[in-house]
């Protein structure tokens, strides 16, 4: 934190954009921390709050907005390639959905708040295609937000943070240790994770028209498929595979008990 705080007063303005744009097309870099650090210099008259605010406001839309026409255009592609860090994809896709879901358009000025949401909500926007002034109009509030409670934070805890600074000054050992144990920790923890849901990241697929033969012949009669295409995506009005049932992917728990036992299941989404 001390060389972070450094490198604020050093080059403050080109920092903070660059962390900020950094973190809003998904790259792991603490825009919040380095928010929280700006806001302290400011509060020092190290700079300026006004044009710290500004350019902070430039560099987390800029990327946003990035992401926005990325999603527009390429969709579910997008998102997967986003989500596919994370220790489960699919997982990662739908609990963004399900935020617009439940949310609706609001999903946008709480997303940088929520891990997770924060890099998929303006391509997720952008794929379900929502109007761009809408989408700006949203995300700049958002983004406000976002930047004036961590930034607010810095500047008016800025004396605690100073003796923070000092703290780690003169016990910069045991920090770095602590540091060193909890990155280790972390790191096992996401191994961890990895195996425990690896089972899910092997999906049993079958060919459309391996699928429309079986569909032909005798075997149709036990034979059941479902749409799943998460909640954007499909509308009453949206096409289905003839015979095809909806259920919604958001519910599945309920959804499954209704579902008959003595039939192949085949699913379909987005």
């Amino acid at each position: 934190m001390k060389d972070l705080f450094s490198l604020v007063a050093h080059h403050g303005y080109a920092l903070i954009f660059a962390v900020v744009l950094a973190e809003a097309v998904g790259l792991p870099v603490p825009a919040a921390l380095a928010l929280v650090a700006g806001g302290a210099a400011a509060a020092s008259h190290a700079l300026s709050a006004p044009k710290l605010l500004v350019l902070a406001l430039v560099g987390m839309m800029l990327g946003d907005s990035l992401l926005f026409i990325l999603g527009r255009y390429m969709g579910w592609a997008l998102l997967g390639f986003l989500c596919r860090v994370s220790v489960n994809p699919e997982s990662c896709i739908l609990r963004s959905a399900e935020s617009f879901y439940k949310r609706g358009k609001i999903t946008l000025v709480i997303a940088k708040f929520i891990p997770g949401v924060n890099t998929m909500a303006p391509p997720l926007a952008g794929s379900m295609k929502m109007r761009p002034q809408q989408f700006l109009q949203l995300d700049f509030v958002g983004v406000s937000l976002y930047i004036l409670a961590y930034g607010g934070l810095g500047f008016v805890s800025r004396d605690f943070l100073a003796a923070v600074t000092r703290g780690f000054q003169t016990a910069s050992h045991v920090f770095g240790e602590v540091l060193l144990i909890a990155a280790i920790a972390y790191i096992g923890y996401r191994v961890w994770l990895y195996h425990k849901n690896k089972v899910y990241r092997v999906v049993p697929r079958v060919q459309v028209e391996e699928l429309a033969r079986k569909l032909q012949s005798e075997e149709r009669d036990r034979i059941l498929i479902i749409d799943v295409r998460s909640h954007g995506y499909y509308d009453a009005d949206a096409a289905r595979i003839k015979g095809s049932v909806r259920i919604e992917p958001n519910n599945l728990s309920e959804e499954l008990k209704e579902l008959p036992k003595d039939k192949d299941i085949y699913l379909y989404c987005t």
